[in-house]
């Protein structure tokens, strides 16, 4: 049963957070050969000062499998 809990900077409209959460189902669903029934998508936003713990809490070290290139200090 996958599950993809995005974090995200704050500013996206509800219509591109439905249309991600859509194209993500459909590569987990197509990627892992699961049924639809079986996934679920949370999606967390944060504001630039909220986004420095949650780097280095949530994001930084963790097993990743693609890292981000950018320094967190740039939403500030």
């Amino acid at each position: 049963m996958p599950h993809i809990n995005v974090k995200m900077i704050e500013g996206r409209s509800e219509e591109q957070k439905k249309a991600l959460a859509a194209a993500l189902q459909k590569a987990l669903t197509e990627t892992l050969g699961c049924a639809d029934m079986w996934v679920s998508i949370s999606i967390d936003d944060y504001n630039g000062k909220e986004w420095q713990d949650v780097f280095e809490k949530d994001i930084k070290g963790s097993r990743l499998y693609k890292e981000p290139e950018y320094d967190p200090k740039i939403l500030l």
